[in-house]
């Protein structure tokens, strides 16, 4: 619990800090510690309100708002079809696709690549890449390797990113809560856990925030990715020696 609950501030800090990065961080330690269901039910409520609010917070810098229903869209269809895989597939599988995001995530952000992507072409790839990441979303609870790499591959200014970047994390999360519920997965129990961890992650933005104006975002992306690789490794160790 203690584990979870430090995890949780230190995903809102982030969160504050550079606008995303709370799945990314909280999923694959929840998947760590109980399951990849519960992980992606309890990141409901924050993934709704926490992107809400900074939405409201950037609303005058968006990107087009043709790019965003696009994008948008395409993420509700995959977080269907997302979800779907999360009821029939098995939890070890569930686990490994989480190690695989992650690894993905990791992989993309390595490569560290300087060429930036003009809107004209992310308009046109706009749709399969916001599948792809609802896909994720969906099924491992993390679609920061498809969603967050794409716009960061824009090389946006940092409210652009933000503000937009949540608009997507908003709509595809409305389109979960009903999978979730109609696939028996999003209970009450998991509802009030989800409330409760929106609660902690809104305590540590503010701090997030302030740090974000001072320091490199390059710190922030190195201390995710030392966290990622150590719980994929876990992850791997548990599933295949449990």
């Amino acid at each position: 619990m203690i584990i979870a609950l430090l995890t949780l501030v230190i995903a809102g800090i982030i969160k504050g800090a550079i606008g995303s990065g709370v799945p990314v961080v909280v999923v694959p330690v929840l998947t760590m510690l109980y399951d990849v269901k519960l992980a992606i039910a309890v990141m409901v409520a924050p993934n709704l309100f926490s992107n809400a609010l900074q939405v409201w917070q950037y609303r005058h810098s968006l990107l087009p708002w043709r790019f965003l229903l696009t994008f948008a869209i395409a993420g509700g269809v995959g977080i269907v079809l997302g979800t779907w895989g999360l009821v029939v597939i098995s939890p070890d599988y569930l686990s490994l696709g989480v190690a695989g995001a992650i690894a993905m995530y990791l992989a993309i952000k390595l490569s560290k690549r300087s060429a930036t992507l003009p809107l004209s072409v992310a308009e046109r790839i706009a749709l399969p890449v916001g599948l792809l990441a609802g896909v994720l979303q969906g099924a491992a609870g993390m679609s920061a390797p498809a969603s967050v790499t794409f716009l960061n591959a824009m090389r946006l200014e940092r409210r652009v990113f933000i503000g937009s970047i949540s608009v997507f994390f908003v709509a595809i999360t409305l389109v979960q809560i009903p999978a979730l519920l109609s696939a028996g997965i999003l209970t009450a129990e998991r509802t009030l856990y989800s409330l409760g961890a929106l609660i902690v992650i809104l305590t540590g933005m503010p701090l997030g925030a302030r740090l974000g104006k001072r320091l490199p975002h390059h710190w922030f992306d190195n201390l995710i990715m030392c966290l990622l690789a150590s719980i994929a490794l876990k992850i791997i160790i548990d599933t295949y020696w449990a």
